[in-house]
């Protein structure tokens, strides 16, 4: 059946010239409209095929390839949110209907939703890396819009002391705390700190490791134990088979609980995120002068540009520089070498 409905919408369901079957919404409930649809449809395949010209791909054929091949992606479930707002304003759009214009549509519509420049900058991403794809891979275009992102401030770094760390500390439950020191001492992400499993630790060794697809750069972490991430691991050896971090002997599901909430109230500590542990063990590092390089692949990230973010906060490497422009204190030194020479 050339024209069907799904729901109030009718359907097209065509075949290409190379035997591929295509499904897409025409976009109205008027039978007579859709069949347009799929007439003009029908005759753009067969100037493809018989004058070299390429079809005009829908949105949606588009989607369908970039979820299939984006699956290991560890935002794939972000990619998944983000494609569905855009799919009330694209479902019925070509790749050829996607102009600057539009794109500056699209920005405004979800600016007008009172969200961050930052949550409009991840969709206009998404959606130029569809299109990047649908030109530079599948060529199914010759050019795509350009599209400019929103500007972003940049975010501060929440870290806190050690005092600060070790208040927090006593302040949670048993269950909580051993994962914030572990936290603190490796760097580790939330996910990968509350799944660890016995089988990624190895204590003779004082080592542990994230699996490719438990890292958010899909690269394997080799990460260190010091001594408090040791100390940590020996008091939760022989509570549970499986995991190294449990609750009642079982999997911690949840970690930020109205149990952290509280215990951060009472440490007095404000604006604190469970991620900006990391960003503490990085700041901490940086603190004491780990370089840089270093810090990266302790941490696991991918560029060096992610690493930067705590470079402000190791400067002794420059100190040596710092006088260089400290031109009174030159121009004394000089003064009194003159005198003792004229003395002299």
């Amino acid at each position: 059946m050339s024209l069907f409905k799904r729901g109030k919408m009718y359907w097209i369901d065509v075949a290409t010239p190379d035997g591929q079957r295509i499904r897409s919404s025409s976009g109205t409930k008027d039978r007579k409209l859709a069949q347009q649809f799929h007439d003009t449809f029908k005759a753009k395949l067969w100037k493809f095929d018989k004058l070299g010209e390429k079809p005009d791909r829908s949105w949606q054929e588009s989607v369908v390839r970039f979820i299939n091949e984006t699956k290991y992606k560890a935002s794939h479930k972000t990619d998944l949110y983000h494609l569905n707002w855009l799919h009330k304003y694209l479902s019925t759009k070509n790749l050829s209907d996607i102009n600057r214009d539009f794109v500056d549509y699209l920005k405004q519509s979800r600016l007008s939703e009172g969200v961050s420049n930052a949550s409009v900058n991840r969709i206009l991403a998404l959606l130029k890396s569809i299109l990047r794809k649908a030109k530079n891979d599948w060529e199914w275009i010759d050019k795509i819009p350009h599209i400019r992102l929103l500007p972003e401030p940049k975010r501060r770094i929440r870290w806190i002391t050690y005092q600060e760390a070790q208040s927090l500390i006593n302040e949670l439950p048993e269950h909580l705390s051993l994962v914030v020191r572990f936290s603190l001492a490796t760097g580790l992400r939330q996910s990968n700190a509350k799944n660890l499993e016995w089988s990624q630790i190895d204590l003779e060794r004082s080592v542990c490791w994230i699996h490719p697809d438990q890292a958010k750069a899909r690269e394997a972490i080799c990460v260190p134990l010091n001594s408090e991430a040791m100390d940590v691991l020996l008091k939760v050896r022989g509570r549970h088979s499986q995991y190294a971090f449990t609750y009642r002997e079982k999997p911690i599901k949840q970690l930020t609980t109205k149990a952290w909430y509280k215990a951060l109230k009472r440490a007095g500590i404000e604006n604190f995120k469970w991620h900006d542990l990391r960003h503490t063990w990085a700041s901490w590092h940086a603190q004491n002068e780990t370089p840089m390089n270093v810090l990266q692949e302790l941490g696991g990230w991918e560029s060096a540009e992610m690493v930067r973010r705590y470079a402000h906060l190791s400067s002794t490497h420059l100190a040596k520089y710092s006088e260089n422009s400290n031109g009174f204190s030159k121009s004394t030194s000089q003064c009194q070498k003159q005198k003792r020479l004229s003395v002299s």
